[in-house]
């Protein structure tokens, strides 16, 4: 069970990690706060972490009973989940925003919006990638109290990482430089392609078990 646990704790981790990709937002965040005194930058990304976690928690804990009163199978989300995850994987690898959560390029909401809402917080750090994660991540845990306590640290862990890596946007963009971003960004596609993958093959492998 350790073990289980803590592949599950990881697997959790690493898909979280990178479907909310920080390093990519990274670019972004400066940009929208560009204008911003360093208070008001300090304020404006707790604001969009706290929501974007409260609102992947929401759907961490209530996301299959959700499901369960649409009438939507878990093996059924389980693959359109995965293919969600993989339609977002697809621009990463080509070193682009994936369009399902948030703009690469334009302007950052409109005048008089609080960006820490748009886009900031939704989509860019809890888009449809993200939710996808946690309700697939929610599943594989079959309702077990410690993988679900694993999934609610991991998500905890991995917003937690994203307001460091945002906290320091201007030093991490003079640091890498935009190729290194990129180049970030291609690798991380390349796993959450893996990954998304890998949760269709779950979910085709349970549907055909429960028809046995």
């Amino acid at each position: 069970m350790d073990g289980d646990l803590a592949q599950f704790l990881l697997t959790a981790f690493v898909t979280l990690l990178v479907v909310v990709d920080p390093v990519g937002v990274a670019p972004m965040f400066v940009a929208m706060t560009g204008t911003q005194s360093a208070a008001m930058r300090r304020a404006t990304l707790a604001r969009a972490v706290l929501i974007a976690l409260g609102v992947t928690l929401f759907f961490l804990l209530a996301g299959q009973s959700l499901l369960g009163l649409l009438g939507v199978t878990v093996h059924a989300f389980a693959i359109s989940g995965g293919i969600l995850l993989f339609a977002t994987a697809m621009p990463m690898l080509f070193g682009q925003r994936p369009i399902l959560q948030g703009p690469e390029h334009g302007e950052y909401g409109r005048q008089g919006e609080d960006v820490a809402v748009f886009p900031l917080a939704i989509p860019l750090l809890c888009g449809p990638g993200a939710i996808a994660s946690v309700l697939l991540l929610a599943n594989r845990s079959e309702g077990q109290p410690l993988l679900l306590s694993a999934l609610f640290a991991a998500t905890v862990a991995v917003y937690g990482v994203t307001w460091l890596v945002l906290r320091a946007g201007d030093v991490l963009m003079q640091r890498l430089g935009e190729q290194r971003i990129h180049i970030v960004t291609r690798v991380l596609g390349l796993i959450l392609a893996a990954l998304a993958v890998q949760f269709v093959l779950d979910g085709i492998a349970q549907y055909y078990t429960t028809l046995r």
